[in-house]
């Protein structure tokens, strides 16, 4: 089993998609699934969007890449295009390698590591 860190971000109908992107979650990880609370952030880029953040922690047998691929496709199932952010799932963390760097200082991703950080600890 490998443990994952996965950032779910929305700025279109936020609570409806980060809540249906969290149940998937829940549901590829089982048992291990931890989730953060939920926090609202402008977006980073300077647009005015208002987005939904949530962190989410668990282990799965899927390999990074099936992994990664599993998030993209639950981010087109919902609609994303450029202009609209309808669900953006980034793999954060894969058995220890950080992917997405330029998102770990943010602010929103240092105040939700608070939840899940218990998953990572000793480990």
């Amino acid at each position: 089993m490998s443990k994952v860190l996965i950032a779910l971000g929305s700025n279109e109908r936020q609570s409806v998609h980060i809540q249906w992107a969290s149940e998937r979650l829940a549901s590829l990880l089982g048992h291990s699934c931890l989730l953060s609370h939920c926090l609202w952030t402008r977006d980073v880029k300077g647009t005015g969007h208002w987005y939904m953040n949530r962190l989410v922690a668990g282990e799965t047998t899927l390999t990074c890449g099936e992994l990664t691929q599993w998030l993209k496709e639950m981010e087109q199932a919902c609609g994303r295009t450029k202009e609209k952010v309808a669900l953006d799932a980034d793999l954060l963390l894969f058995d220890g390698e950080r992917y997405h760097l330029n998102d770990w200082p943010r602010s929103y991703v240092q105040q939700l590591l608070g939840d899940v950080a218990v998953f990572f600890e000793g480990k």
